[in-house]
């Protein structure tokens, strides 16, 4: 069955798969979202934020391959998604979830993975030092979507901004930008070819600590 995102949203370009059309969004954009289903990701990567009425952001996690997100999985009318990445997404309807078990435990699961790392996010922010909330954040993003170097290292997979990561921890772009200088000087992080940051060994994160 090929299924298609509802007709008021102007999508980007659509390939097939399987029996599952895929839909692609590139970095940067916006993603619509509709309450009458999940969208589940393929392949990519996608920034979840709210919006304040006064236009700031805050950042709420991220989602990536076989995760889930949508207005029907959150109560904020404020939810916003954007693609960190080149994504390519399924659609879900909440019909196809419901004669689904298998679809419904795999939304479920993920769900709980999300609530998990939004209490991480929590702790996080409770942390007094920026520096500590930044040292945490990119050991979060480390394990959670990094990839392992034979050094023993992490390579943060994506690109993400220095407004990225000040949004998510509460602090200022200079502020951030400045903190990862101190931390390339001190050996703590490296970044890469293509700008991306690799995290040294958690043990030297925390003997540093």
């Amino acid at each position: 069955m090929l299924l298609t995102s509802p007709s008021k949203h102007n999508l980007s370009t659509k390939i097939q798969s399987g029996e599952r059309r895929l839909h692609f969004y590139g970095k940067g954009e916006e993603i619509p979202l509709l309450s009458q289903g999940v969208w589940g990701i393929s392949r990519g990567f996608v920034q979840l934020i709210r919006v304040n009425p006064q236009g700031d952001e805050t950042w709420l996690g991220w989602a990536a391959q076989d995760h889930f997100f949508g207005l029907w999985l959150t109560s904020l009318d404020s939810f916003k998604a954007r693609a960190l990445s080149d994504v390519y997404l399924q659609w879900y309807s909440l019909q196809e979830i419901e004669k689904s078990p298998q679809i419904a435990q795999n939304v479920l699961t993920q769900t709980v993975s999300r609530v998990r790392q939004n209490e991480q996010l929590l702790a996080i922010a409770g942390l007094k030092r920026v520096e500590d909330k930044l040292i945490a954040l990119l050991r979060l993003l480390a394990d959670s979507i990094g990839e392992k170097m034979n050094n023993g290292c992490s390579r943060i997979t994506v690109r993400f901004t220095h407004q990225n990561l000040a949004s998510a921890i509460g602090t200022t772009r200079v502020t951030v930008t400045r903190l990862l200088g101190d931390l390339q000087r001190d050996g703590l992080i490296f970044i890469d070819k293509q700008r991306h940051i690799i995290v040294q060994n958690p043990a030297v994160i925390m003997a540093r600590n």
